[in-house]
């Protein structure tokens, strides 16, 4: 069979990337033909290290590739890999100058539709249109179809052999459960109050948990959470993202956020149970394989408000994320633990 070359672009956010990754194994699963050219920061590589005859091909948007110049030097190395198809799975403004240089020279593309009219449908205050919209993935994996590929996405969890990181292997051999806890994002509507950790941790003696992602302020927190609870351990600081991955990969269970690491947690196959606020899993952003019955919320009127939770979501003067209750957490973990 005639091998075919496929350059897919996604630069950002760090789990719409991690979905990528995950369409993109099942892309290569079911047409071993294609030979994939994946394009983003850097930083996010380790997502798609386990995928067969995949290239990655980082792109430094503050550096080299900045501005329109940037982008025409980033098309110059990018035709070196003589591809034959192009999938823009972003369609932003930076993208988009990328593909219409694509477009210029020839190349047959395939342009993600983000369903922008049904999300704003979603979102609006008045006449809200409450519907769960197609989900990512199957956006992502559209714009394959469109360019004549077969893809029919499973949608499972398929757990993943990785090795354990030695900074964290003596912690993993108790009688409990090890649980991954992704409590922080990139917006504070999507943060459950941090105060209330300290009551989950209790609640829970016997378990082990062990805290990832966000910077230094986060590690601080982290790090206070450390020394009150001998079951907590944090990660922050510690663990490339690779070696992120391997530890989720051997965790029993994730609690996160609407955030990247429900998406990590997809990635290796651990059951993540969510906690949402501004948001909404009806917006399409779940994680690969993950189950809506483990999204842990509380509806309301005025949810979801934003797609990506950069707006307050007030509901009789709470924001959305504060409707959920440690009890209502707590008895969700007992129901799995």
């Amino acid at each position: 069979m005639k091998k075919v070359r496929v350059l897919v672009t996604r630069f950002s956010a760090m789990g719409d990337v991690a979905m990528v990754a995950s369409v993109l194994r099942e892309l290569q699963a079911q047409n071993r033909q294609v030979e994939l050219v994946m394009v983003s920061r850097q930083h996010f590589e380790a997502f798609f290290e386990d995928i067969p005859n995949l290239t990655f091909h980082p792109i430094f948007p503050e550096e080299q590739h900045k501005g329109p110049k940037g982008l025409w030097r980033l098309f110059q190395e990018l035709k070196k890999y003589k591809i034959d198809y192009v999938a823009d799975l972003h369609n932003n403004i930076r993208s988009k100058i990328l593909t219409l240089f694509f477009k210029t020279a020839g190349y047959r593309l395939g342009i993600l539709d983000k369903g922008r009219h049904q999300k704003k449908d979603l979102i609006k205050r008045k006449n809200k249109i409450l519907v769960p919209l197609r989900p990512t993935v199957e956006r992502y994996a559209d714009v394959f179809r469109h360019l004549g590929f077969h893809l029919k996405l499973g949608n499972a969890l398929k757990k993943k052999d990785r090795p354990v990181p030695e900074t964290f292997k003596s912690l993993l051999n108790h009688s409990g459960k090890n649980i991954a806890v992704a409590p922080f994002a990139q917006h504070p509507y999507k943060v459950w109050k941090l105060s209330n950790w300290d009551i989950i941790f209790r609640a829970f003696p016997t378990h082990q948990f062990y805290i990832f992602g966000g910077g230094r302020q986060e590690q601080e927190t982290a790090t206070d959470w450390s020394s009150l609870h001998p079951n907590v351990h944090s990660t922050i600081g510690k663990l490339s993202v690779s070696a992120e991955l391997d530890l989720i990969s051997n965790l029993d269970y994730m609690l996160s956020m609407d955030s990247s690491g429900m998406h990590m947690a997809s990635l290796v196959g651990t059951r993540c149970l969510s906690i949402w606020g501004a948001t909404h899993p009806y917006a399409g952003f779940l994680g690969y394989g993950q189950s809506i019955n483990d999204c842990i919320h509380v509806e309301h009127p005025n949810r979801p408000s934003s797609i990506y939770g950069n707006k307050s979501c007030l509901c009789d003067g709470v924001e959305a994320i504060d409707l959920v209750s440690t009890e209502m957490v707590i008895e969700r973990l007992k129901g799995i633990l």
